[in-house]
C-alpha cells in the first residue's frame, strides 16, 4: 500500500520499520519538530526522522496542521504533500498533534491509529505509565480508525499482554511497540480488503491517561509503599521519581523499588535498614524497599552499592 506515517519517538520508529519491511511505500513522513537534548541541549532529530531519512524519504516537521492555526504556511505545505502522496492510508503513532478533519478525511482508507491501551481505557498521553501507576494486571495495544476525537475511534484490533509487578514504563513501552507493529501491518489488509470491521468503543469504562508532569516526580512517603512503588515503575526512566535522604543534598532519583509489609508506627521516611537487598524506608502503609538509586549527578547504583558511600546525617 502506498502510506503517510506520522509518529515521534521510538515507539512510532518501530511501526515505521516494520511498515516499511513489509515492502509498503511510504514517501512522505512527518513528525515533530527537532528538540534540545542530552546536557549541551543540541536540537536533536526524532527517531522516526532519522529513520525516514535514511529510507530516502520526504520528512516533514509542521508544528501545526490546522490551516486556519498560529502556522498557516506549515500547515499549507503539509497538505499540498499530503495531496500529492495520495495515500491509501496514513498511520499514526505517538506522532504528538492533533490532526483536523481535513487530515483524517484525505486518505482513501483514512487515518489508522497505533494506541498503547486497551481502548477506552486509558485515551490520551501517557497511557503506558498510568497502566502501571494505577496497578492494572493487563493492557495492551489498539488499532483505531481515527476521529476528531481524543482516542475516540472506532476499534480495528486490539490484543493484550499481562503487566508483571516489577515492570518498568521503559520495559513495558518496548513489549507494545513491537504488539503495535505487529498488529498495524494486518489491520491495514483488512481494511483495504473490507474483511475487518470498524467496532465502536464501549462507552462504560473510559480513563484517560494525562500527560506525565514532572511535579508528580517528588515521591510523598506519607503514601502507601505499593502505590510509590508503582509510581517509581510508571516513571522509569522519564521523568523519573525522586524522594530526599538523609546526608545527601539534593533529590535522589529512584528506578527500582518493592513494597514490603511492615514499618508499623515508623514515621513515614524514616530509614529502616540499608543492606544487600536494599534501603528500607517507613511509609504511610507498609515498607518500600529501594533497590536502584541515583544521587544528583551520579550513576544509576544498585542499592548496596549506594548505600556504601552514604553517611545518614
Amino acid at each position: 500500500m502506498r502510506l503517510v506515517f506520522a509518529g515521534t519517538p521510538e515507539f512510532a520508529r518501530i511501526a515505521y520499520s516494520a511498515l516499511r519491511d513489509a515492502g509498503h511505500d511510504i514517501p512522505l513522513v512527518l513528525t515533530q519538530p527537532d528538540r534540545p537534548a542530552g546536557r549541551g541541549l543540541k536540537l536533536t532529530p526524532s527517531p522516526v526522522k532519522v529513520a525516514a531519512l535514511e529510507a530516502g524519504a520526504t520528512v516533514l516537521q509542521p508544528r501545526s496542521l490546522r490551516l486556519d492555526g498560529r502556522y498557516p504556511d506549515e500547515a499549507t505545505a503539509a497538505r499540498e504533500a499530503l495531496l500529492a502522496a495520495a495515500p491509501d492510508a496514513m498511520v499514526v503513532a505517538a506522532y504528538g498533534l492533533i490532526l483536523p478533519a481535513w487530515v483524517l478525511t484525505l486518505p482513501r482508507l483514512g487515518c489508522l491509529n497505533i494506541h498503547a491501551s486497551l481502548l477506552p481505557r486509558w485515551r490520551g498521553a501517557a497511557p503506558i505509565q498510568r497502566a502501571i501507576e494505577a496497578g492494572d494486571a493487563r493492557t495492551g495495544v489498539t488499532i483505531m480508525q481515527m476521529d476528531e476525537g481524543l482516542d475516540t475511534g472506532d476499534m480495528l484490533l486490539e490484543e493484550a499482554i499481562d503487566i508483571r509487578p516489577d515492570d518498568t514504563a521503559g520495559e513495558l513501552h518496548d513489549a507494545l511497540a513491537v504488539l503495535g507493529a505487529r498488529l498495524i501491518g494486518p489491520a491495514l489488509e483488512g481494511r483495504a480488503n473490507g474483511s475487518l470491521a470498524a467496532r465502536p468503543q464501549p462507552a462504560e469504562g473510559v480513563t484517560y491517561a494525562a500527560k506525565l508532569d514532572k511535579a508528580e516526580a517528588a515521591l510523598d512517603l506519607s503514601q502507601g509503599a505499593q502505590a510509590l512503588a508503582r509510581r517509581i515503575h510508571a516513571f522509569n526512566p522519564v521523568p523519573g521519581a525522586t524522594l530526599r535522604l538523609p546526608g545527601i543534598e539534593g533529590p535522589v532519583k529512584v528506578w527500582r523499588a518493592q513494597a514490603l509489609p511492615g514499618g508499623d508506627g515508623a514515621e513515614p521516611g524514616s530509614v529502616l535498614d540499608a543492606g544487600p537487598a536494599g534501603i528500607d524506608l517507613a511509609t504511610g502503609a507498609g515498607v518500600l524497599r529501594v533497590m536502584e538509586l541515583q544521587k544528583p549527578g551520579g550513576k544509576r547504583q544498585p542499592a548496596e552499592v549506594f548505600a556504601r558511600g552514604w553517611t545518614r546525617r
